[in-house]
């Protein structure tokens, strides 16, 4: 698929989902990256094979099984084994929850993780202003150091 395409499709389901019809969708990083971006998702249901799920689990995923009640305020994400069941899945979850989009992550587990791990912030970029204060470094007596600027 062409990058032209690629975007028109993600665009499209995009106004689709404006309009309330909800759609389902297999998406692969770039274009899940692109619609997450713009909605962010509500849920991520982990449809993969339990031993899967236990060996690697998805942090905060709700595990599919038939009959799953959900509330979507949003996005829903489907993450599985194969692209197929990936797919099968979130129609059933858009069935069953109408006017939501669904997305499944095209490529599974590897996929999601490449995106969690993308999202993550980046800690010790030069020109940061954030930065961690370690566990127990807070006392109350005297200081160990005190960091002064020096004088001109």
């Amino acid at each position: 698929m062409r990058p032209q395409f690629g975007l028109a499709l993600v665009l499209l389901l995009l106004s689709e989902w404006a309009t309330g019809q909800g759609q389902v969708a297999l998406l692969d990083k770039p274009a899940l990256r692109q619609t997450l971006a713009q909605n962010p998702p509500c849920c991520v249901v982990d449809a993969r094979g339990e031993a899967t799920r236990r060996a690697k689990p998805i942090k905060d995923a709700l595990a599919y099984r038939s009959g799953l009640r959900i509330n979507p305020t949003a996005t829903v994400v489907v993450v599985a084994d194969s692209d197929a069941r990936a797919l099968a899945t979130a129609r059933a979850l858009n069935q069953a929850h109408p006017g939501k989009p669904v997305i499944a992550v095209k490529g599974g587990f590897a996929v999601w993780q490449a995106m969690l791990i993308d999202a993550e912030p980046k800690h010790g970029v030069q020109g940061s202003t954030s930065f961690v204060i370690p566990r127990n470094t807070c006392e109350q007596d005297a200081p160990l150091q005190q960091l002064m600027r020096a004088k001109p």
